[in-house]
C-alpha cells in the first residue's frame, strides 16, 4: 500500500473513537498489551511521562516536550486527535514520522494487525511506542487520549505521571460525576511513581490521595507549591508571574546568564516576594492552570536526575509552539477584524473561553461553532452570550452534529444567528459580515478547528 491507502486502512478498516464515537471504545487493554507484545514490547524500551486530565494535558505535554527537547534530551511526543495530518501524532524533537514509516509499521504487520483488530487508537499507540524504541528516544512524553485506566496508553511504567484537571467530558465512558471520573484518570497513577496533580479540586482531590496511598506513590498538589499569573501579552506569547515556595527559583538564582534574553526577566533582582516572570508561547488565559503542574513535574524530575537547566526550561515553554509544532491554541488567525481559534470544547473549556474573549476590546462577538454529537451541549450552549452573532457549522465526520441540529438547540435558548455547515465557508461568511473593530472566534470542537484552511 501507498501512503494514502495505508491512512484509508487505518481510518477505515478499524474504528476510530475520533470519527465515530461510542463504537470504537473498549474498556480493557488486551489487545494493546497483545500487540504491543507482538511488537517486542516497545513501551518498556524508552522513559517516559504520562500525562491525563480533562482540559490541559495536550498543551503540558507539549510543554515538558518541548522542555527536555531543549535541554538536549531526544524526546518523544505521542498526543492525538490530529489537526492537519495523521503524523502529527508521533513526534520526535518536533519532527512528525515519516509517512514512509507509517506504510512500513503498517505494511510490517498488516497480518497480525487484520487477525487481532485492534481499535484504530490501539494500533496507533503500538506504532508510536514501536517508533520511540526503533529510534531510540531518551523520553517520551505520552498523553492519554480519554481517561486513563482503560486508555491503550495505559501499558507504560513511566517516570511520573501527571493529572491536568477533572471536568465533565466523555461522560458516557468515564462516569457522570467528578469523582468517577477523577477515578478513571487516576487509572495512570501506578506504584512507587510520583504523580502530580496540576490543579487542586475540591470534589476530585481525596480520589488521587486514595489510589496514590494504595500504589505507594508520592503525590503533589502543584498548586500548592506554585502559582502562575499572567501579567501581560505579546506577540502571541504570555508574560506569568510565578510565585513558587518550590525549588526551580533557589536554582535559578544560581544559574542565570544576565546576557541570555529568555532568562533576562528572571533576573535575581526583579524578583518581588518569592516570585518571577517568564514567557510561555501559549496566550490562552487557562495556561494558569497548567503552568503550576509543569513546574511541578520538572522539579520531581530533576530529582529523579534529568539534567534540566533553567534556560532549557525558559526557552521551552517560551518557544513550545515552535519546538513542538502545537497548534489551535487560542491562536490568532488574523486581525481586521481578529480572527482566534481555540481548540476547548467543554464547559470548563468553555467557561475560560469566554472569560478571556471578555479582555478583549470590540464592537461586535462573532462564535462560529461546530460540536460532536456524542456530548450534552447544552451546558455550553447555555453559557454563550445572546448578545454575539453566530455561524453553525460542522466538521466533516460522522461523529459531527450536523449543524442545523446545533442551530436548533442554540435557537431553543436564544441564540441567533446562521447555519452555514462548511467550516470554512462559515469563517469566510463571518469575515464577510464582520466589521473592522470586531471578533471573530472559531471553535466548539477540535475537529471545528481542525478544518480551518488557514491554520
Amino acid at each position: 500500500m501507498n501512503y494514502q491507502e495505508t491512512l484509508d486502512y487505518l481510518f477505515n478498516s478499524l474504528p476510530m473513537f475520533q470519527r465515530v464515537g461510542a463504537s470504537a471504545f473498549r474498556k480493557d487493554l488486551r489487545s494493546t498489551v497483545l500487540l504491543c507484545g507482538y511488537l517486542g514490547n516497545p513501551e518498556r524500551k524508552f522513559k517516559s511521562i504520562h500525562v491525563a486530565g480533562t482540559n490541559g494535558k495536550g498543551s503540558s505535554s507539549h510543554s515538558l516536550a518541548s522542555i527536555f527537547q531543549s535541554a538536549g534530551y531526544k524526546t518523544g511526543l505521542y498526543t492525538s486527535p490530529h489537526l492537519k495530518s495523521f503524523t502529527e501524532r508521533i513526534r520526535i524533537n518536533g519532527e512528525k514520522i515519516s509517512p514512509g514509516l507509517v506504510v512500513q509499521f503498517v505494511e510490517e504487520n498488516k497480518n497480525f494487525l487484520d487477525e487481532l483488530k485492534p481499535s484504530f487508537f490501539e494500533m496507533t499507540v503500538g506504532m508510536a511506542f514501536w517508533h520511540f524504541a526503533q529510534q531510540e528516544v531518551d523520553i517520551a512524553i505520552v498523553e492519554v487520549g480519554m481517561g486513563g485506566n482503560f486508555d491503550s496508553t495505559n501499558i507504560i511504567t513511566p517516570e511520573l505521571s501527571l493529572i491536568t484537571n477533572i471536568g465533565f467530558d466523555h461522560v458516557q465512558f468515564l462516569g457522570n460525576t467528578l469523582p468517577l471520573i477523577a477515578g478513571e484518570k487516576a487509572g495512570i497513577i501506578k506504584a512507587n511513581t510520583p504523580v502530580v496533580i496540576s490543579e487542586t479540586q475540591g470534589e476530585t482531590k481525596e480520589v488521587f490521595i486514595q489510589k496514590a496511598i494504595k500504589m505507594n506513590a508520592p503525590i503533589t498538589f502543584s498548586d500548592d507549591k506554585w502559582r502562575a499569573e499572567k501579567v501581560s501579552e505579546e506577540e502571541g506569547k504570555a508574560n506569568y508571574c510565578i510565585q513558587t515556595s518550590g525549588e526551580l527559583k533557589s536554582s535559578v538564582e544560581s544559574q542565570i546568564d544576565p546576557g541570555d534574553a529568555a532568562s533576562r526577566s528572571m533576573n535575581p533582582q526583579e524578583e518581588v516576594n518569592n516570585s518571577f516572570i517568564l514567557t510561555f508561547g501559549l496566550n490562552g488565559n487557562y495556561q494558569k492552570y497548567n503552568l503550576p503542574g509543569i513546574l511541578e513535574s520538572i522539579a520531581h524530575m530533576r530529582k529523579l536526575g534529568w539534567n534540566l537547566p533553567e534556560k532549557a526550561v525558559l526557552e521551552g515553554l517560551k518557544n513550545v509552539a515552535e519546538l513542538t509544532g502545537l497548534k489551535g491554541r487560542w491562536q490568532t488567525l488574523s486581525t481586521n477584524p481578529t480572527v482566534i481559534c481555540d481548540t476547548g470544547h467543554n464547559e470548563a473549556g468553555f467557561r475560560e473561553i469566554l472569560s478571556q474573549l471578555q479582555t478583549y476590546t470590540f464592537t461586535k462577538l462573532w462564535l462560529v461553532l461546530g460540536m460532536v454529537q456524542d456530548k450534552d451541549i447544552s451546558k455550553v450552549l447555555s453559557m454563550l452570550p445572546k448578545s454575539a452573532n453566530f455561524v453553525f457549522c460542522a466538521a466533516k465526520l460522522p461523529r459531527a452534529l450536523p449543524a442545523d441540529q446545533l442551530a436548533e438547540k442554540a435557537f431553543s435558548l436564544g441564540l441567533k444567528g446562521e447555519v452555514v455547515p462548511d467550516i470554512n465557508d462559515a469563517l469566510a461568511f463571518a469575515r464577510k459580515n464582520a466589521g473592522e473593530d470586531d471578533l471573530i472566534f472559531v471553535g466548539g470542537s477540535t475537529f471545528v478547528v481542525a478544518e480551518i484552511e488557514e491554520l
